[in-house]
């Protein structure tokens, strides 16, 4: 008795092709809206910030695809996704290098937020540490920069961070195990520790966490 079999009548039946997606872009991730980011111009900032415009301008429009403009009105910097921007996270970067540069970073220093993802911009306070009041204060800030900064540049080099003293603040630009250890060098220097003293414990610190 013969059976039927379908499939030998046509041997060249094939499942359809596999679809083929495109990925979607950072414009079609958001749903096609435009996010905007703002950040301030202190007083203090705003004629560096005109010198040093096309530095900042150039990496953020050129390499991040993302726009940006002053307002000359309402004294602030203004960011926003274009359709070609090829990651949603590019705004919040340009975000973070806009103002580590208003917060007192050089722009050659500040643009490194642009291209590694592991850099953080972490402030303290001088009263934070421990409360000063007149020369106590000015001879606390004196010894966290040194003569001529010798020691705010020896600690910069030890651990691999940027350090900007403002006054009675504090921004430290680096990875987040270098700026913990700066940031516990800054607060020795604060409570009353000699330069010696901090030299000594910072060389035996970055050599352990070199090893790591």
């Amino acid at each position: 008795m013969d059976i039927d079999n379908p499939t030998a009548e046509n041997p060249s039946t094939t499942l359809p092709a596999k679809p083929n997606f495109q990925p979607l872009t950072a414009h079609e991730i958001s749903g096609g809206h435009v996010q905007f980011r703002k950040v301030t111009v202190p007083q203090h900032r705003y004629t560096p910030l005109k010198k040093v415009w096309m530095e900042i301008y150039t990496p953020v429009f050129e390499q991040m695809k993302i726009d940006i403009r002053m307002n000359l009105k309402k004294r602030r910097v203004e960011l926003k996704t274009r359709s070609d921007t090829p990651d949603i996270s590019n705004l919040q970067k340009c975000a973070d290098f806009v103002h580590a540069f208003m917060l007192g970073f050089d722009v050659c220093d500040a643009v490194a937020l642009l291209r590694i993802d592991e850099l953080y911009v972490d402030s303290f306070e001088i009263k934070d540490v421990k409360t000063l009041r007149g020369e106590h204060l000015s001879r606390a800030i004196g010894r966290l920069s040194g003569k001529g900064g010798k020691t705010k540049f020896a600690i910069e080099n030890a651990t691999k961070t940027r350090i900007v003293i403002a006054d009675c603040k504090i921004h430290i630009l680096g990875s987040f195990l270098n700026i913990k250890i700066a940031r516990d060098s800054l607060c020795s220097l604060i409570l009353g520790s000699p330069a010696g003293k901090v030299y000594s414990k910072l060389r035996a610190v970055t050599a352990r966490a070199e090893m790591l």
